[in-house]
């Protein structure tokens, strides 16, 4: 019996040369490579986006996921036959966030990065919002609005009111809407 190794020497034999702490470094090397892979992953899937300029806060990837945003809640219909994208409200998302306190505002970073993987954390996409088309957007917006997740509601509900505000604010949306303007505006001989 000298010849065949017991059970407790084979596993000791194996594995010998990692000792406990040499087992924690090789763990954790291991596990930050699989983080920066990882996240060297989610930054290709994010893909570039094009510069924009004179950006107050807001960075290139932030505002592409707004457009996009954007796009899809605010859509040309028969009933509002306007174009929402050359009204740029991302960058009036930029201005209203730039005068903000600053946990809001990474409140509201977090909610964009939210917005934009959300495809892959909860549809389990391998895509992001960004990347979507108008279609797959669209419904996939519409599910934060309907989500059993509180912090998808929120987002979507936060998203919508805003943008819903600076849109209507618009003069050149007024008459879809049966607004006729300040009222300052309409009386004659007043000038606002």
């Amino acid at each position: 019996m000298g010849d065949v190794p017991s059970e407790e020497t084979a596993r000791d034999g194996l594995f010998s040369f990692l000792s406990r702490r040499r087992f924690l470094k090789v763990s954790l090397v291991a596990g930050g490579a699989v983080l920066g892979v990882a996240g060297g992953g989610l930054l290709v899937l994010r893909g570039r986006a094009p510069n924009v300029e004179g950006l107050r806060l807001l960075d290139a990837h932030e505002y592409r996921t707004l457009q996009s945003l954007v796009e899809v809640m605010l859509p040309k219909t028969d009933t509002i036959p306007i174009d929402v994208l050359p009204m740029d409200l991302p960058r009036a998302f930029d201005d209203f966030l730039a005068d903000e306190p600053e946990h809001n505002i990474q409140d509201l970073r977090k909610a964009l990065v939210l917005i934009e993987f959300g495809p892959l954390a909860f549809d389990k996409q391998v895509t992001t919002f960004s990347r979507l088309d108008v279609d797959e957007r669209t419904e996939h917006w519409n599910d934060w609005a309907l989500s059993d997740n509180l912090l998808r509601r929120q987002v979507s509900i936060a998203m919508r009111k805003f943008f819903n505000l600076v849109y209507f604010d618009h003069e050149e949306v007024w008459p879809y809407i049966g607004y006729p303007g300040p009222s300052m505006k309409r009386t004659p001989g007043v000038t606002p």
